[in-house]
């Protein structure tokens, strides 16, 4: 008490051993503890822990849920021998802290190298014995789930669990694709060219039943004149052999006046006949008739 400096530095020593004793995990975290560089402790509850100051270190590993991302995606051979880009992810996570540390000595990238490598064994064998249809919608469901169930028993071995694997695109390739598209495209053409055809022909059987329509329309309608004009001819010859039974000389008479009318129309009209022909009976009447 009667020296503050060494007081000052004692409590200074003493803050300094706590802080080096004294750590924390996250409830996001786990941690090994080393002592000279061995493993001598695990803790992956969340709380406040003791150590040895200088002796004892602490190292923290993520013990969430992390995304393993294809960069670009990987060819496989399909069972029709047909190439195949896929392209898709991985969740996984760090299930033994101690076994994970031994095996990729806590490096993330190693780790993720290794799903990467079990996952593209796996999807060369899933793949090898399906066809284009199946792993791109037959049996895709069951080819991630197979794919899941291999890495995660691979992965256990080193402290790593797999909880999901997702295919998230099958492409072929472009060499492929564009012959695809061309096959595609010659095929749409021959379907466009075969409506069109069929159109053309249900076209010309329209036209010509309404050609043939038009024509048994016309007929008909001209048998009806016919038919109409023969009913009034015969109601006109009717009408005129009345008026001839009734007045058979006016009949005539008129008949001559009418022939007369239309036979001098003209002056220039010249006619050659004998003067005792019956064309001028009526110019020849005597006593007014």
């Amino acid at each position: 008490m009667k020296n503050p400096a060494v007081l000052v530095v004692a409590l200074v020593v003493v803050l300094l051993v706590a802080a080096l004793s004294i750590f924390t995990v996250d409830q996001r975290q786990a941690a090994l503890v080393f002592q000279l560089g061995e493993v001598v402790s695990v803790k992956r509850e969340p709380g406040l822990y003791l150590k040895l100051p200088v002796v004892q270190n602490v190292r923290y590993f993520d013990t969430r849920i992390l995304t393993l991302d294809s960069a670009d995606a990987e060819r496989f051979i399909t069972s029709e021998k047909k190439n195949v880009l896929v392209d898709y992810w991985i969740k996984w996570r760090i299930d033994d802290v101690r076994l994970y540390y031994v095996s990729f000595a806590g490096d993330e990238i190693r780790a993720e190298n290794r799903l990467q490598q079990t996952i593209n064994d796996g999807m060369r064998a899933e793949f090898g014995k399906r066809t284009v249809h199946d792993v791109v919608s037959g049996q895709r469901d069951e080819v991630m789930e197979n794919l899941r169930k291999s890495a995660d028993a691979d992965a256990r071995r080193f402290g790593v669990e797999v909880l999901d694997v997702r295919i998230k695109r099958v492409d072929l390739p472009s060499e492929v694709s564009e012959s695809v598209y061309r096959r595609m495209e010659a095929e749409r053409k021959r379907v466009a060219n075969e409506l069109r055809s069929t159109g053309t022909a249900e076209a010309e059987k329209i036209r010509a039943d309404a050609d043939k329509q038009r024509e048994v329309i016309i007929a008909e309608a001209y048998r009806e004149a016919q038919k109409i004009k023969g009913e009034g001819d015969g109601r006109a010859a009717g009408i005129y052999s009345a008026a001839y039974t009734k007045n058979p000389e006016f009949y005539a008479f008129y008949r001559s006046m009418e022939a007369y009318k239309a036979s001098f129309g003209s002056k220039s009209d010249i006619m050659v006949l004998q003067p005792n022909s019956d064309f001028f009976r009526y110019m020849r009447s005597r006593g007014g008739k």
